[in-house]
């Protein structure tokens, strides 16, 4: 499957028709910020709003019975909603419109455009109570539902894979493969337990009610049993002065402290170019390619 990039709203309407799902075709409109899927939003003839997710490629749709599993252990178990799929095929999946609105998007430039304060505290206590309500599901049972689950050495073993997959397939700067070796040998930088996690909780994956309120929560494709510091990397990627404050409410709600929380975090967003590279090796697509072997070795 090649990405998905010329579809017309008038596209959309036929494709959501062979699933048995009608658009108004002066409604559709487009978000293409999604690395993996292309996304439309529509309206039905009865009123009714749609999310129609386009596959990009190949191995996306591949990996849908796995993110089916992810929102059917999480649905009743959240205080938010999550997409309720009720089309899924190799080609399309569409849900019902959730509530809220994302906390941020990218404008036609691809440009990031912010629609709130991310260092407002109602939603970062609201964020602080939806991690504690991630972390405090049964990992065994997330397992056993087929969420990918990993031990807390598993986590290392994971990342060390990743690199040596990385290095067998691109030039890495020494600097940049000094300090992930640094990294995957200090004990102090990895996790004590696992717990369910989400992966990417940020605003474009966040909906949120006019009080700023997290209500609606969006693509569960990386969600695993995980590292705990992978649900406050954004925080402090985003909002570094925040990050003290939502691990205090989740210290509240949990009883639970993630020592060295700060510096895991610190290392798990220099990973990105690593995470970018399998990406880029998965999608095929030599734009992806060319742009993660700038960031493995910047000029």
């Amino acid at each position: 499957m090649s990405e998905a990039r010329d579809l017309t709203a008038a596209d959309i309407c036929t494709l959501a028709a062979r699933h048995g799902l009608a658009l108004e075709p002066g409604t559709v409109r487009f978000n293409e910020a999604g690395l993996d899927y292309r996304v439309a939003f529509a309206s039905a003839p009865d009123g009714g709003d749609w999310v129609l997710r386009i596959p990009r490629r190949a191995d996306v749709a591949a990996g849908q019975e796995r993110e089916q599993a992810i929102l059917d252990f999480v649905r009743p178990r959240l205080p938010a909603a999550v997409p309720e799929w009720k089309i899924q095929s190799s080609d399309l999946i569409a849900y019902p419109l959730l509530p809220g609105s994302p906390g941020l998007t990218v404008d036609r430039d691809n440009q990031p455009e912010w629609h709130f304060d991310p260092s407002d505290p109602t939603y970062l206590h609201s964020l602080a109570g939806l991690i504690a309500s991630l972390h405090g599901m049964d990992a065994a049972a997330a397992a056993a539902a087929g969420i990918p689950a990993e031990t807390p050495d598993g986590v290392r073993r994971h990342w060390s894979k990743v690199l040596e997959q990385v290095r067998a397939e691109f030039r890495i700067a020494p600097e940049l493969l000094a300090g992930w070796e640094q990294w995957l040998a200090d004990d102090r930088l990895w996790p004590q337990r696992t717990v369910l996690t989400h992966g990417e909780l940020y605003p474009a994956h966040l909906l949120l009610d006019d009080a700023k309120r997290i209500v609606s929560v969006l693509d569960w494709t990386t969600a695993k049993v995980s590292d705990p510091a992978l649900e406050f990397m954004y925080v402090h990627l985003i909002s570094p002065g925040s990050l003290d404050d939502v691990v205090r409410w989740y210290q509240d709600a949990t009883g639970l402290t993630e020592p060295h929380l700060a510096e895991r975090c610190t290392a798990l967003i220099a990973a990105g170019p690593l995470n970018y590279a399998l990406f880029a090796l998965a999608s095929g697509e030599p734009a992806h390619r060319e742009t993660a072997s700038a960031q493995l070795l910047p000029s």
